[in-house]
């Protein structure tokens, strides 16, 4: 813990965290990663990505302390895309994003929340060509990750890394083992990670009104919120939520293998099937909550619109309209032209390795079972 902090500190030269209790989470995670089976790799790349994060909260607040008005920022009724992993949640967040009128995280932006404190907001961001090169180099140097979870420097990217900087996150059980910080996490109020990702949504409006970007509400996506759909509703009051649902079979299979593929990114070896077995305990975990949720709403058929990934795919358009008929806004004809804009000339993902549940130690009756309820209300049956 000492060292981690003082690593920042060193390289920003700040020494204020600003609010939050951070340092509890961060000290049970670094008290489980010894028993994770890191090889050296693993070790600097984690450890790395720990700094980076205390670095940005430093960074942040010392943006604060000289703009004080960033906290001023109100981040007016969202609409956050949730469902697991590969149900579309990307294919609708950027598709909304391709619409002007809607703000989201660019992936640059994301990867260096705070920009360095000698920043000019006229011209190009130097941020950009950094994230552009990260892009390029893990096209090159982790291809197999990037065609599982492809990052791209200018597309909307999911706000998950805020989670993650403040070590309340499911993010680091999906690339090591641990169990310890896994089992803590389910007990663990998620108040203050979305406390924090509020406050960085205010620090990124406040950037983007400074470059003269002058959308309006927000389009945030990430699988991350759907087991915590009453802790970002407290956070957010008007949020509108898109439910995205695809068989659990192909979703459960797909975040199976993006986890072994980051757990042997930092570990030599790699027990797959333990890998698939803590995964579908997760999602069953996640979506139960989920449905619980939205079970305790009774304006639950206002603030939820629910899209199968085949309609999605089908009709993207479509669906977009019978969102925003829900929304009260209009599908302009210039929000038409730049979401078909962007379905023609989006970035097209590489083919991934093959894989399936069997991989992983899984099997379709394992999956039906656990799902059995979500399958019943919102299997494509169940239409």
């Amino acid at each position: 813990m000492d060292a981690v902090l003082a690593d920042a500190v060193a390289k920003e030269g700040l020494t204020e965290w600003g609010p939050g209790d951070f340092r509890e989470p961060l000290a049970v995670l670094l008290d489980d990663y010894p028993g994770a089976g890191l090889n050296p790799i693993g070790e600097h790349i984690l450890r790395s990505g720990l700094v980076h994060s205390l670095r940005m909260r430093l960074r942040t607040e010392e943006w604060i302390r000289r703009y004080p008005e960033i906290l001023d920022e109100h981040i007016e009724a969202p609409i956050v895309v949730v469902g697991m992993m590969r149900s579309g949640t990307t294919l609708l967040q950027r598709l909304l994003a391709a619409d002007s009128r809607l703000h989201c995280a660019r992936g640059w932006e994301v990867v260096e929340a705070a920009p360095k404190l000698d920043y000019d907001f006229a011209g190009t961001d130097p941020r950009i060509a950094i994230s552009e090169t990260r892009e390029s180099k893990s096209r090159e140097l982790a291809p197999e990750l990037f065609a599982i979870h492809p990052m791209y420097a200018k597309e909307a990217e999911e706000e998950i890394v805020f989670l993650a900087d403040a070590f309340l996150s499911h993010v680091p059980e999906s690339g090591a083992n641990l169990p310890n910080y896994r089992s803590w996490l389910n007990t663990q109020d998620f108040t203050p990670a979305y406390d924090y990702l509020h406050r960085m949504l205010k620090f990124l409006q406040w950037q983007k009104r400074r470059r003269g970007v002058t959308a309006g509400r927000w389009v945030l996506k990430s699988p991350a919120h759907l087991g915590y759909l009453d802790t970002l509703r407290e956070q957010f009051p008007d949020v509108h939520i898109v439910h995205m649902h695809r068989n659990p079979r192909t979703t459960v299979s797909s975040g199976a293998s993006l986890n072994a593929t980051l757990h042997a990114m930092h570990a030599d070896e790699v027990d797959t099937n333990r890998v698939g077995a803590q995964w579908l305990e997760r999602m069953g975990w996640t979506n139960d909550r989920a449905m619980a949720v939205r079970d305790s709403w009774a304006d639950e058929s206002a603030r939820v619109t629910d899209i199968h990934f085949d309609d999605a795919v089908s009709d993207p358009i479509g669906q977009i309209e019978r969102l925003y008929d829900v929304l009260g806004m209009q599908v302009t004809n210039t929000a038409a032209a730049m979401m078909i804009d962007w379905l023609a000339t989006r970035p097209r993902e590489v083919s991934r390795p093959p894989y399936s549940l069997a991989d992983y130690g899984l099997s379709d009756k394992q999956v039906d079972e656990r799902f059995a309820l979500y399958n019943k209300r919102f299997g494509k049956d169940a239409q």
